[in-house]
């Protein structure tokens, strides 16, 4: 068993305040819990409006699926267009 943790620190395009963070995290999160096998949750930086920072986890059992399964999460958060990548971090864990 492998278990992928990735963590994305965003930066947000639009947001005015905190409501509006909440609500591009909200569309962000549901759309990957929908189009992917993982888990997810904003994990930090609650309190910043301009950022955010996301949590992913997913059990497996190919480390290389998993670091695509990553690499295809941070291309869709991209390709909604509200938000960039500033930084990742990823750790696999075999079990």
């Amino acid at each position: 068993m492998v278990v992928g943790i990735l963590q994305l620190e965003l930066l947000l395009y639009s947001p005015n305040s905190l409501k509006e963070k909440r609500g591009i995290v909200r569309r962000i999160l549901d759309r990957c819990r929908v189009r992917f096998p993982a888990s997810c949750a904003e994990t930090g930086l609650q309190d910043i409006w301009q950022r955010a920072q996301l949590g992913f986890a997913i059990v497996g059992q190919d480390q290389d699926f998993l670091l695509k399964l990553f690499d295809q999460i941070e291309e869709e958060i991209v390709r909604l267009g509200s938000a960039e990548v500033s930084d990742r971090q990823t750790e696999i864990l075999h079990y």
